[in-house]
């Protein structure tokens, strides 16, 4: 349990017992009842999922949430998909929720679990006897927040280095970079300029937030801490953070200044188009999670490359293998018409390893139980491995969960903007104002 659970614990616990004096109606399921029974084998009943898949990945996760009709014949899946967070927040506030809702990200899950707009799922879970500890600690905790487990991790991300092993060899390097030192010198030994000064490729592009050159993706490197003992955002006492952007500061600096690589950004294509920077060979080194070899297979399948984990600051050799984890996660609704059905499918989708491997091996994420990633049907290469080997290295870093979603990440988000513009003189005052910022959100929403 992080430090921010355990200080905005009974703030959390307030919030819940001021909604229940208040008159909102509990979810389906939970209360003096227990958990909702599972659908009878002959009960015909319609199962609706909210779900950000689309297009080829949409049919992945389509058939995996089918596999419930080898228990339940008559259970009937109906998914839809493009389904954003706030889709799912809205129907929730609407009385017309899903009975099970897939989100892409773990920003909300405080926020979510909070506020009751999440079941807790503790009930089933000691109902059924779910040994959790076939998840990695990290990985429980941040499907949890303030002691109340109101999602489940159904697929995780791990981020790692990618690297062009061509534009590698051309500059004489062998091996990826360990720690952040390495990781400058290495980013001018493969940059390439054009005759007028721009630039033609990025050792490693500075620039944030780009692609996943975010503040919550290069945090665990730097060792950069979000909130102090007290559960105040922490920043400005936190010497990773210093030095993580001190860091990019310098490569903006040997760029030639944020206006280059603001028009060397510029010509890079979207992150999830073919003309992906690093795919298309504009950039030498990037972080990335595991689901860009998939991208990579599909857009770019003529690219060289390799993977490794994330270099560290020299001062901390010992974090090295460790990266930061975050993922896809799955709950019940308030509200859900069918919550019975809708844990049996929060089951298989999140416990059942051929149903965890299966969507793996379509989705290329890292599947999220011990036993899924020893499947023998795991689909492996040696860079894809790296984040399986990430995953159970047992040093993974998540994001804390917060009752205010992600805001104290586009906090820092906004300034690393800032901060790289050149338009914040002292970082440490800097810092001290995004402090201000995240602790007026935790004072003034911390029901999320």
């Amino acid at each position: 349990m992080t430090t921010l659970t355990r200080a905005l614990g009974v703030v959390a616990a307030l919030m819940l017992s001021a909604s229940a004096c208040s008159g909102a109606a509990a979810p389906a399921g939970e209360g003096a009842a227990g958990p909702a029974a599972p659908p009878g084998r002959d009960d015909k009943l319609t199962v609706t999922v909210f779900s950000k898949f689309n297009d080829r990945e949409y049919g992945v996760v389509t058939k995996a949430l089918n596999k419930i009709k080898q228990r339940y014949p008559n259970v009937e899946v109906k998914h839809e998909g493009s389904q954003d967070d706030d889709k799912i927040t809205q129907s929730i506030r609407g009385g017309n929720p899903p009975d099970v809702a897939i989100s892409f990200y773990t920003d909300n899950l405080g926020a979510w679990c909070s506020n009751g707009s999440f079941q807790d799922l503790k009930p089933y879970i000691e109902r059924d006897k779910v040994d959790l500890n076939q998840i990695p600690e990290a990985v429980r905790g941040y499907t949890e927040f303030a002691g109340k487990r109101c999602a489940m991790p159904m697929l995780a991300d791990v981020y790692g280095l990618y690297y062009n092993t061509d534009l590698f060899a051309a500059a004489g390097l062998s091996a990826p970079p360990k720690n952040t030192t390495e990781l400058f010198e290495y980013a001018k030994k493969l940059t390439q300029f054009n005759p007028d000064g721009s630039i033609k490729v990025a050792g490693f592009l500075p620039s944030m937030p780009f692609y996943a050159n975010q503040a919550q993706y290069w945090a665990p490197n730097f060792g950069a801490a979000y909130f102090g003992p007290d559960g105040k955002s922490g920043l400005a006492g936190s010497p990773g953070w210093k030095a993580m952007f001190e860091f990019q500061r310098k490569l903006i600096d040997f760029y030639g200044g944020q206006a280059k690589v603001e028009q060397f950004k510029s010509g890079l294509g979207d992150e999830y188009s073919a003309d992906q920077g690093f795919q298309r060979g504009k950039l030498a080194m990037s972080y990335d999670g595991e689901y860009r070899t998939a991208f990579i297979k599909d857009q770019a399948p003529g690219l060289h490359y390799a993977t490794a984990p994330p270099p560290v600051l020299d001062a901390r050799p010992d974090r090295y293998g460790g990266a930061l984890v975050t993922g896809t996660i799955i709950a019940i609704p308030r509200g859900a018409k069918n919550p019975g059905a809708a844990w049996e499918l929060v089951k298989q989708m999140t416990l059942d390893t051929d149903t965890l491997v299966e969507l793996s091996n379509g989705l290329k994420n890292v599947p999220s139980t011990l036993a899924s990633l020893r499947d023998p049907k795991l689909e492996v290469d040696p860079r894809f491995k790296t984040f399986l080997d990430l995953y159970g290295g047992g040093r993974l870093v998540p994001s804390p969960p917060t009752p205010i979603g992600d805001a104290h990440l586009k906090a820092v988000n906004d300034f690393a903007e800032k901060w790289q513009a050149g338009a914040v003189p002292d970082l440490d005052a800097g810092l001290k104002q995004v402090d201000a910022r995240i602790n007026d959100e935790l004072a003034q929403k911390p029901g999320g």
